[in-house]
């Protein structure tokens, strides 16, 4: 084990003594823990060979820790080496510890992979119906947990996932490679999270969470490996990350259709900021599963390079609940097939028991410093015949086409209002222009 100097180390080095240099962050809503208690995966038997099955050794340290209620909580440290293991779950009041150069790795027996309930706001399994794969590691009901470390990694090993699915052979759901579900305070920090067979971290129907300073990877012809999503939960801090994946980089999220409107939790008070990264889908979405509601939703200081769509805030008729008062500011974006869309025609149904009349509520979304460079189209805003989008405003927003193109392509509206100030290309005849970007704000 690392001496104690070593661990204060790390913590001193994740604190800010002195804000007069530090960005703003929202990280504050989790303090990170010192833990006196240490334990190493060692301790139970665990071998880094990359070819030993370590769940045994796993289980049995967080065992340990949820048993012996030791003041404080546990640090389970994971040492340098490849860490071969099933899927396992974790306990309050523990921090999972990933030294430099250690890889906890996921293995591939997917038969023996166990299944767990859908989650009652989505009333099935997102991609097949009835239950789905548990993720890779897994907190339920549980609090004050931290996951951090050195840069270690995470491996989900998800190819043989993503083959079954191109495949069409999954019986179920594809395992998230991190899932929370009815949590609360947790920590994801300085971890490298790579090939998720499903969404990547997926904290769904809890409270105070941050992820800040990880790198999520998978290969951008991955299929559904969402970077973050957070999903029916409130006061979430997502920063200074590395995203690049093969779907949204984030995704905010409330539950689908008929069910979500059902379990009626929304997603509320979410921070995103200083983020990086490229995916053929969105950088930053709203949606589509949105019948809970989203609301209060702030993105700030986004950089994009080959993605998709820039901005996506996505819903659909059946989804019903509401997407309000959502401020993004300070994007830079290159390399997007569209800067920003905001429509109500995306996403599938669960089944064919959804209600047609359950029209989602879009109002007061706010887009502000924008600016992209080879962006095929700026943007598109399609609210619904019958429940139209409103109080969008756009300021200062500079979408650049292609270079030896003379002209981005418009955009196209329909079923919005708002207002605009100095966008260019200029914006849809269905928004006001805006003498200054107050009166555009307060539209």
């Amino acid at each position: 084990m690392p001496p104690l100097w070593f661990f204060l180390s790390i913590l001193l080095s994740l604190s800010h003594a002195s804000t007069a240099t530090v960005p703003v962050t929202c990280s504050g809503i989790v303090p990170m823990k010192y833990r006196y208690d240490r334990i190493s995966i060692a301790d139970f038997g665990g071998v880094g060979d990359g070819v030993t099955v370590n769940t045994k050794a796993f289980r049995a340290a967080i065992y340990r820790i949820q048993h012996l209620h030791r003041r404080g909580g546990t640090l389970l440290y994971i040492p340098p080496g490849v860490y071969l293991t099933e899927s396992f779950n974790l306990t309050s009041h523990m921090t999972l510890y990933l030294a430099r150069g250690a890889v906890i790795k996921a293995t591939q027996d997917t038969k023996n992979w166990p299944l767990i309930a859908p989650l009652p706001s989505y009333g099935r399994g997102r991609e097949r119906p009835g239950g789905r794969y548990v993720s890779f590691i897994h907190g339920d009901g549980i609090h004050d947990v931290v996951i951090t470390g050195e840069n270690g990694t995470i491996d989900g090993q998800g190819d043989v996932w993503w083959n079954m699915w191109r495949q069409r052979t999954l019986q179920f759901t594809r395992p998230n490679l991190i899932e929370f579900i009815n949590s609360k305070n947790i920590i994801i920090s300085n971890v490298i999270f790579q090939n998720s067979p499903f969404w990547n971290i997926h904290p769904v129907y809890s409270s105070n969470i941050v992820v800040r300073y990880v790198t999520i990877l998978a290969p951008a012809d991955s299929p559904n490996t969402d970077g973050i999503d957070p999903d029916s939960s409130s006061n979430v801090c997502i920063e200074d990350s590395y995203i690049s994946t093969g779907d949204d980089l984030v995704a905010v999220k409330s539950g689908w259709d008929q069910y979500g409107i059902a379990y009626g939790r929304p997603s509320s008070d979410i921070t995103i900021r200083r983020i990086r990264g490229s995916s053929p889908f969105a950088g930053i979405a709203v949606g589509s599963e949105t019948s809970g509601g989203v609301e209060n939703v702030f993105v700030e200081h986004i950089n994009l390079y080959n993605v998709g769509v820039g901005i996506h805030i996505k819903t659909n008729i059946g989804r019903g609940g509401f997407i309000r008062n959502i401020t993004v500011s300070n994007v830079y974006m290159e390399k997007a097939r569209k800067g920003i869309k905001i429509a109500g025609d995306v996403g599938d149904h669960p089944d064919n028991n959804y209600n047609p009349n359950a029209l989602p509520v879009v109002k007061g979304v706010t887009l502000t410093d924008i600016w992209g460079i080879q962006v095929l189209q700026a943007g598109l805003i399609q609210g619904l015949k019958n429940s139209p989008f409103t109080g969008i405003c756009l300021s200062n927003i500079n979408l650049h086409g292609m270079p030896g193109i003379s002209r981005t392509p418009p955009w196209k509206c329909s079923d919005v209002s708002g207002a605009a100030h100095l966008v260019s290309p200029i914006q849809c005849s269905e928004l006001t222009s805006a003498q200054h970007a107050t009166s555009c704000s307060n539209y």
